[in-house]
């Protein structure tokens, strides 16, 4: 039987399917304090420069895909873009909606959705995002075939995600950093420390920036670039279809 990776683990498909639901179900209140934590509040300028790189325009058809707690859509739907925010896990929809409803942000469609099997007709979108989620999909190949297949002819895919970087002296202190004290924080803050664990695995186990790109071209997108951040602790791949 074919396995994937979760964390240092490789599983049956449907066990990763369901422990990742378990992870997020699980970490779904706090996720977004666990990203300030984890990342000492980087993850938001990261997310700027993502979007800045993506160049929502007003009237454009998004769709943003494992954006559950709306952090990505929130900044597009800033442009006047139409934004559609899709997830697998309810839960992380649930908590996307509260926040957007404090912000008073009525603008955007949410659906729980299976990024490898989307319910959207072809050619639906002007543009696909993904921010820190397709690691964690279970076949990475057909979420981009289904990115893929939505977009319009000249919709073009930004996927922002955890990889490796390339600096060496930062590489080992990231590596000591995110093993041993990301996996303690979640216990302290979110009485989670085993999901935590599998989120820090999950990006040793995702494929390095160039393999990755290649993945997107295999995919049929065409121009395809990638842009490090931090030596490529974290990436920015984008890509057209033509």
């Amino acid at each position: 039987m074919d396995k994937v990776s979760f964390g240092f683990e490789d599983v049956p498909p449907e066990e990763k399917t369901r422990r990742v639901g378990g992870v997020f179900s699980n970490v779904a209140p706090r996720y977004d304090l666990m990203n300030d934590l984890m990342s000492a509040g980087l993850h938001r300028h990261w997310k700027n420069q993502f979007v800045r790189r993506l160049k929502p325009r007003s009237g454009e058809t998004i769709l943003d895909m494992a954006g559950g707690t709306g952090d990505v859509a929130f900044r597009i739907a800033a442009s006047g873009a139409l934004v559609t925010v899709a997830d697998i896990n309810p839960e992380m929809l649930h908590v996307g909606q509260q926040r957007a409803a404090r912000r008073g942000i009525d603008c955007l469609l949410w659906t729980q959705e299976n990024a490898e099997a989307l319910s959207f007709a072809d050619r639906t979108f002007d543009a696909y995002t993904i921010a820190f989620g397709i690691r964690n999909v279970t076949h990475i190949d057909r979420a981009l075939a289904e990115a893929q297949r939505v977009l319009r002819i000249g919709g073009r895919f930004f996927c922002l995600e955890f990889s490796t970087t390339t600096w060496p002296g930062f590489r080992s202190l990231y590596d000591r950093y995110s093993h041993h004290l990301v996996p303690k924080v979640g216990k302290i803050v979110a009485q989670d420390e085993a999901s935590y664990r599998y989120l820090v695995e999950s990006i040793r186990r995702f494929p390095a920036m160039d393999e990755f790109k290649a993945m997107i071209t295999a995919a049929g997108f065409h121009r395809v670039s990638v842009e490090p951040i931090l030596g490529g602790a974290v990436a920015i791949h984008s890509g057209w279809k033509i």
